[in-house]
């Protein structure tokens, strides 16, 4: 068992009968060559046999006790760090730059995408998708009143896929927002609330 500094032993629970307990993933963070993670991250760390929302549960009891504390970047995705006390910002230079290179994307695995688990990358697709539908569109109209060299059923064909692309999307966002409000009506206080770091 790793020897944890005086002041994370004094406030984490002791050991419990639980499937992952508080100073497992305060282990975890210490270990690890990064000073800030995201919940996939940190599940992948502590063993795929614990779930989203056992790791967030931690993490959330962590935060009530001043042991872990969060930021976000960019808005939509929570980031967990150790709030060492004689920290001034949680985050080094080289944390920061690390940081920047994150995007909602990075952490869109298949699976969180199948079962709509990860808003923030499933919302940044979607956008994408919009803004291609878009072009699509665009290009169809275009060529249709320029009327250049095009086949008719070329034009109709890019207004088609822009209309199609553009149903894909409004339904992929629908859906997820559904299973968001089902997923936090079943686990009420599991969700995450947000609170922005102000340095000591």
């Amino acid at each position: 068992m790793t020897s944890l500094p005086t002041w994370i032993e004094n406030r984490i629970d002791p050991p419990l009968e639980k499937k992952l307990a508080q100073r497992h993933v305060v282990e975890v963070m210490l270990e690890a060559e990064r000073p800030f993670f995201s919940i996939h991250q940190l599940q992948a760390l502590v063993g795929p046999t614990v779930s989203k929302e056992t790791v967030r549960n931690r993490l959330n009891e962590l935060r009530e006790i001043d042991v872990v504390a969060t930021e976000t970047y960019p808005e939509t995705i929570t980031l967990y760090y150790i709030d060492h006390p004689e920290s001034r910002w949680p985050l080094s230079p080289e944390g920061k730059r690390a940081l920047a290179r994150d995007s909602a994307l990075d952490t869109l695995s298949l699976g969180d995408f199948l079962r709509l688990r990860n808003p923030a990358g499933i919302r940044t697709l979607v956008l994408a998708g919009f803004q291609l539908s878009l072009v699509l569109f665009s290009v169809g109209v275009v060529t249709w009143l320029f009327g250049l060299d095009a086949p008719v059923d070329a034009t109709s064909d890019l207004v088609a896929a822009a209309g199609n692309l553009l149903v894909v999307c409004l339904v992929l966002l629908v859906a997820e927002r559904v299973v968001r409000e089902l997923r936090d009506g079943d686990h009420g206080s599991g969700s995450v609330t947000v609170d922005r770091f102000t340095p000591k």
